[in-house]
């Protein structure tokens, strides 16, 4: 068994974003029926409902952690946290600036690739997490493993981290490079199941494209994640919010002949659920058209504290 708790639901900035005007963001900051707030994304997993590991730390992981229960400490005396790890697709910052939350000391194991741990260790205010508690490990692509605490103690929960289309985290682009930089470690998604093999889903909140291998990999999944970051790949340009495309930033758009809603259609996937999703996208409202055709597709739209027990 798995149990999986979305921490935060929306993309870089949540919604409504501190200084976004968009029809979205003015209709969830005014608490509008079929809307609610949203705090940057990441997930959590655990096999036994104690300990747990974050998919991801986001910026907004202290409000997370004192909105959901489960994360937080429960002991007689002294300090004491469920939260025992943590396992980062990308270099993002809303990826891995939560990781700074947890420098009080306290033991924890942060998984990433040999490309992500590097960009840990290259700046120095990550070593606020002191090594004497958190042990910094590599995985390696498209290689199953269990995740320990840091003392070693297994978990029941196996992941297979494995490259998808994407780019390199935008405050490390290359301007003068071939796609900005990027190497097939910038971004990856994660298979997660349980150690009997009972359960299996996939964590992906950053994808830009559905070659015909990735759409094989997922086929007949039982349960996705998926970046749900923009509807239409202008978004951000026709609300005036921003220059760049979807693809520009390394993500699908969820409408489109090529978008994620029809790239889904064939795969018999038995439960999809957008997660990423950006302050301007329309699917954050219930009620929308554009809501209404995901849903009528299939689609839930995650929100934060939503439980998923596999």
């Amino acid at each position: 068994m798995l149990k999986i708790l979305v921490l935060g639901s929306g993309a870089g900035g949540g919604s409504p974003q501190w200084n976004c005007d968009c029809p979205v963001c003015r209709k969830v900051r005014a608490g509008e029926p079929g809307t609610v707030r949203r705090t940057q994304s990441s997930i959590a997993v655990s096999a036994d409902g104690d300990n747990w590991f974050l998919c991801n730390a986001s910026p907004d992981l202290g409000q997370q952690i004192i909105s959901i229960p489960a994360l937080q400490a429960n002991c007689d005396s002294g300090r004491h946290s469920p939260i025992v790890g943590a396992v980062l697709t990308n270099g993002d910052v809303d990826h891995v600036t939560g990781l700074l939350t947890l420098r009080e000391s306290h033991p924890l194991a942060v998984y990433a690739t040999g490309r992500v741990q590097k960009v840990l260790k290259d700046n120095k205010i990550f070593n606020v997490l002191n090594p004497d508690f958190v042990e910094r490990r590599a995985m390696e692509m498209d290689t199953p493993l269990e995740l320990k605490t840091k003392e070693g103690k297994a978990s029941g929960v196996i992941i297979e981290p494995f490259t998808v289309p994407g780019k390199i985290a935008l405050w490390l682009e290359d301007e003068t490079a071939e796609n900005f930089g990027s190497q097939p470690e910038d971004t990856i998604a994660l298979k997660i199941s349980s150690a009997d093999g009972a359960s299996t889903f996939f964590y992906m909140p950053g994808v830009a494209e559905m070659p015909p291998e990735l759409a094989e990999r997922l086929s007949g999944a039982s349960l996705v994640f998926f970046d749900g970051t923009l509807w239409n790949d202008d978004e951000m340009k026709n609300n005036q919010v921003g220059v760049k495309t979807g693809e520009r930033m390394g993500h699908m758009s969820n409408s489109g002949d090529d978008g994620t809603i029809a790239c889904f259609a064939p795969l018999g996937v038995k439960r999809k659920i957008f997660i990423h999703i950006n302050n301007t996208n329309p699917i954050l409202i219930e009620g929308t058209p554009e809501r209404t055709e995901a849903e009528a597709a299939g689609w839930e739209v995650s929100y934060d504290g939503m439980e998923v027990t596999l």
